[in-house]
């Protein structure tokens, strides 16, 4: 059994959502971040990091194994279940780096951009025009990509969709000024975005915890 500690962020959601697309057996426990769960004693022995989403597999070859890092956990499950990573090496590295590509850009400046606009008591226009300009630049990234592909790592849907569609789903309620527009004039992420969204795993994925 896989145990799942998580919150209802857009990382904690990429976990939820592959667990439900993959429709395996896992338990889930909320991790109130809000409250500070995530520096509880019990949660630093899985996530010394102090960060969601964190997973313990209890059947891993050689004991029970503890992972951290969403896009660590999407590697890992996506190897064990067989699923949403490819074999082929060609295939197989060109999701990976646009899973690297989520972790690394999108999500770091989506989140930035979202303490500027939502958290900083300042308002600081600095801090909002610097990472409006990057998420916009990202996103101009991303309508190129799926112009030419049918899903973000390629021909087939795979753990580079399921780490990027929480991500723009949240944030264009969470700063819709800033992500709305965007979204609205890139037809391919608009498509992507609605046909992601209709699946039923990623449906359930994203209702959790």
């Amino acid at each position: 059994m896989i145990q799942l500690h998580t919150w209802g962020t857009p990382n904690g959601r990429k976990v939820s959502i592959m667990l439900e697309e993959l429709g395996v057996p896992y338990s889930l426990h909320p991790v109130n971040i809000g409250k500070d769960d995530q520096f509880k004693p019990e949660f630093l022995a899985i996530s010394p990091n102090n960060k969601i989403p964190a997973i313990v597999d209890e059947d891993a070859d050689g004991g029970p194994l503890n992972l951290f890092e969403s896009g660590a956990i999407l590697i890992y499950l996506a190897e064990k279940y067989g699923r949403f990573l490819p074999t082929i090496p060609h295939q197989r590295h060109t999701v990976i780096q646009w899973l690297m590509w989520q972790m690394g850009g999108l999500g770091p400046m989506m989140g930035q951009l979202g303490w500027f606009v939502v958290s900083d008591k300042n308002q600081t226009p600095v801090g909002v025009n610097r990472y409006a300009a990057e998420v916009e630049r990202l996103f101009n990234v991303l309508e190129k990509r799926l112009s030419e592909s049918a899903h973000v790592g390629g021909d087939e849907y795979s753990i580079a969709d399921i780490a990027i569609y929480p991500w723009i789903t949240q944030y264009r309620t969470r700063v819709p000024d800033h992500i709305e527009p965007l979204i609205q004039a890139r037809p391919f992420i608009s498509k992507w975005l609605a046909e992601v969204g209709r699946r039923p795993g990623v449906e359930r994925g994203m209702k959790l915890p």
